[in-house]
Parts: C-alpha cells; sequence; structure tokens
C-alpha cells in the first residue's frame, strides 16, 4: 500500500524528471550540445547538485538561467563534463601498453594516437611523458580531444596543483616509468607546469562524441571511463566511431568498467588484456 510519504516522493521524483528531460532538450536546442543519451542518473544527480548548491527552488529555475545567461551555462557544461581523472591512472594500464603494444606500433613509420575525451589533460601528459620513455615520441601524432572548451584550455596550459604530484609520482612509478618523474615538471609555487617539449606532438581539438563523425584515422583510441556515463545507444554510437577511425591492426583501450561485450562492434575486435580492457582492430 502507497503511503502518504511514498506517494509525495513518487510525486517529486516524476516531475525532476519531467523538469531535467525539459532541460536537457532545451540545452540542445538553445547550444547544440546534446546530453539526451547521457546516463540519467549521472545527469540527475549532477543537476540536483547545481540545484541546491545554487539554492534554487526548483529544475525549473536552473532551466532559465541556462536558456537567459550563457556564462551560466559554462558552469553547466563544467558539471556535465566527465573530469574524474589523474596522471597515470590504472598505472596496471600502462604498465601493459608498454609491453604489450608499443613494441607493435613502434613498427610502423609514424603513429597517429586519439585520446578522445581527455579532459583536463592528465592523460595527455601521461601518454606524452610514456611514448617518448620507449622512443617513439619524434614519430608520434597525439589528438588529443574534448567537448568542453573550458577543459581543454586547461589541458593546453599543462599547469595542475602541487598537492597531486605525490600521488601522480606513486602511478608513474608503478607504470613502469623509466626516470625520475620530476625529470618532466617545473615546481612553482602551489603549482607545477610540464615540459613545452611534451606538448611539441599534441593537437588539443574540441570534439563532441555524441555529435561529431571520425576525428582521424588513427593507430590507436585511448578513451578511458568516458561510455559508462552514457546509455546503451550512445555507447554503441560511440565504439563504431572509434572502430571506423582505426586502422586494421589498431588498438582501442577502455576504462576499467568498460568493455565491447555487449557492442556491435565486438566482432571486429580481438582481446589484448581482458582486464586492462584493451582490443586490438582485427586485420580481416
Amino acid at each position: 500500500m502507497e503511503t502518504p510519504l511514498n506517494k509525495d516522493y513518487n510525486a517529486t521524483n516524476l516531475t525532476q524528471n519531467i523538469e531535467i528531460e525539459l532541460l536537457i532538450e532545451a540545452i540542445y536546442k538553445r547550444y547544440g550540445y546534446d546530453f539526451r543519451n547521457y546516463n540519467k542518473a549521472h545527469l540527475k544527480r549532477r543537476i540536483l547538485f547545481r540545484t541546491a548548491a545554487l539554492g534554487l527552488n526548483s529544475i525549473s529555475e536552473l532551466q532559465h538561467k541556462v536558456l537567459h545567461e550563457n556564462d551560466f551555462f559554462d558552469l553547466i557544461l563544467k558539471d556535465f563534463s566527465i573530469n574524474v581523472t589523474e596522471m597515470f591512472r590504472d598505472p596496471g594500464f600502462y604498465a601493459t601498453l608498454r609491453r604489450e603494444v608499443l613494441p607493435m606500433l613502434r613498427t610502423y613509420p609514424y603513429v597517429k594516437i586519439w585520446l578522445a575525451g581527455c579532459s583536463t589533460g592528465e592523460e595527455v601528459y601521461s601518454f606524452a611523458i610514456m611514448i617518448k620513455e620507449e622512443g617513439l615520441y619524434e614519430r608520434t601524432q597525439i589528438y588529443a580531444t574534448d567537448f568542453n572548451p573550458i577543459s581543454l584550455e586547461t589541458a593546453r596550459k599543462g599547469i595542475y596543483p602541487i598537492s597531486r604530484i605525490k600521488d601522480y609520482t606513486a602511478n608513474y612509478q608503478m607504470s613502469e616509468g623509466k626516470q625520475s618523474f620530476s625529470d618532466y615538471y617545473v615546481a612553482h609555487y602551489e603549482s607545477v607546469i610540464f615540459n613545452q617539449d611534451l606538448r611539441k606532438n599534441v593537437v588539443f581539438a574540441e570534439h563532441n562524441l555524441v555529435t561529431d563523425s571520425v576525428f582521424a584515422e588513427v593507430h590507436m583510441v585511448i578513451c578511458r571511463n568516458v561510455l559508462i556515463y552514457f546509455n546503451k545507444d550512445l555507447q554503441n554510437k560511440v565504439v563504431r566511431l572509434f572502430s571506423e577511425s582505426l586502422v586494421k591492426g589498431g588498438f582501442l583501450g577502455l576504462g576499467s568498467k568498460e568493455n565491447l561485450m555487449f557492442t556491435d562492434v565486438v566482432e571486429q575486435f580481438t582481446v589484448v588484456d581482458g582486464k586492462e580492457k584493451i582490443y586490438k582492430k582485427k586485420i580481416i
């Protein structure tokens, strides 16, 4: 039997869900960013957090600000961005790339790597360092893309809080790093600035996995911990995009909670390392 408390909760939940659908549709029509196939629970958490933080009475009030205040939309865009990242995150992933993938990429005269959803760039500098240590940097082009221009600007600058360096150093060491991590940055007050030469072969560019097409033909695509925020249909669309972007024999790296098992392209790949979610596109 439904109690008055449950009835009120269900009514509130229904109203919020309707308001969220209207907000997402308004963002798409007003700004062209399509979040309609993002994981609904993820979006709801972000929207309710921002609504409460601003002291607003409803999501409808939030929608009004989004539609009429361009600067405010930048804040919402940051809320919706996936910015959970760190340098050499999941060190075993990088160690496996060093041992199993980079030796094969070394056989190409020139290598192109796409880091999709690069966020604020910690992954970009991790890859630049790893590739440099493996003797591949001078013949590698890295494309680092994200839909959020604010995050991309942080990535371009390569400046991060010095408070994170202890964790980053530990990750680097566990990823089988070959030098002192401190060789790659300069400390400046409360921040560290990563060396300019790490950005020399990096192209930072806006690219939206939801609405944009193939970015480039590449030998490796890395997109970690992004697909988990999409629904199944959007996951399928994005992994098809990755498959179309890869040369035959190219590699795809996903996040620890992601895989190709239930996607349309699963038959196009073989597993390089199931634990680290590294796949190779079949040649035939």
